[in-house]
């Protein structure tokens, strides 16, 4: 017998919270078959944008922990979405938006902040294919931006 996916996510001392509204004309998920398309999630610290640019006034390490809390709020929106995280068969794929300076070139790590939660929630089925991509801005100015594709049970 496997592991809940919410049994997991208890042993993490993590709390799925509410679902942010979309902020323009889309929605927050869209299914085609059995395939779960996540709309892009902003970095959100204390209930607002997290503002920021790496490589100017945000660290490696803050930029991710903003990626790792865009993956708790990711997990929110499927779990609302699917009523049950125990259906996803696999996280598909990961594209990751960093705001930052010009010659900033660790965009990847700050996307590891979101790829190591997934794993550490999934296991196996976590393992996805990712993009990693430094900007020049993100909406409300927040420091990262990342959507998700899940396939589905």
């Amino acid at each position: 017998m496997h592991e809940s996916v919410y049994d997991t996510l208890a042993g993490l001392d993590l709390e799925l919270p509410a679902v942010s509204a979309p902020a323009a004309a889309y929605v927050m998920a869209a299914q085609s078959g059995s395939t779960v398309f996540l709309s892009g999630h902003i970095a959100r610290k204390d209930g607002k944008p997290w503002v920021g640019k790496l490589g100017q006034n945000l660290s490696t390490e803050e930029g991710k922990d903003a990626a790792r809390s865009i993956a708790i709020d990711l997990l929110a929106t499927l779990h609302a979405h699917l009523g049950d995280l125990n259906r996803v068969k696999r996280v598909v794929k990961v594209m990751s938006l960093v705001n930052s300076v010009p010659d900033y070139t660790e965009q990847h790590l700050v996307t590891n902040g979101a790829s190591e939660l997934l794993v550490q929630v999934f296991g196996e089925k976590g393992k996805h294919a990712r993009s990693a991509f430094g900007v020049a801005q993100i909406p409300l100015g927040a420091c990262v931006e990342i959507e998700m594709v899940v396939e589905v049970l």
